[in-house]
């Protein structure tokens, strides 16, 4: 937990009831990185992170007001012990800087290392200088350069 002027941050799964604030979050994500997803993902994923096998999701609440949202599952490595993948991480943007992204980003630490994971990644936009911020201050740049194809 980390303090906000007095009030804790609180991290947690995410319950049935935070659906539609959940979904804001998430929508404000996708919109961050310019693209556009169907209804369908939206659904597909809140079912997945509701069953809570293979992909996981938590929560940041200050007060009763969810503030930020981290998506992340668990894979094997050619190499060792399992990894973890931090999908996505997202704040409000009336609430970065203030601990959020820092304490959902410990919370899947510890979630990984209880699971034996060897350590826990995550991709970033080089433009996202706001969250790299924080990424210097918390992880190391290994310096990978990510490469995709579309199927």
């Amino acid at each position: 937990m980390n303090e906000q002027a007095g009030r804790m941050i609180r991290i947690g799964k995410l319950v049935p009831s935070d659906r539609d604030d959940w979904e804001a979050l998430f929508r404000a994500y996708v919109e961050f990185y310019q693209r556009v997803e169907p209804p369908e993902m939206y659904e597909r994923a809140w079912r997945e992170f509701q069953a809570d096998t293979r992909l996981h999701a938590l929560g940041a609440r200050l007060d009763d007001r969810l503030v930020g949202i981290t998506h992340f599952f668990v894979h094997p490595s050619t190499s060792g012990p399992d990894v973890c993948y931090l999908q996505d991480l997202f704040t409000a943007p009336d609430m970065r800087g203030k601990g959020a992204a820092r304490a959902l980003i410990a919370a899947v630490s510890d979630r990984a290392r209880a699971r034996g994971c060897c350590r826990v990644y995550w991709n970033t936009h080089e433009s996202n200088s706001t969250a790299r911020r924080l990424y210097d201050k918390v992880a190391e740049n290994r310096g990978f350069i990510r490469y995709q194809i579309e199927l």
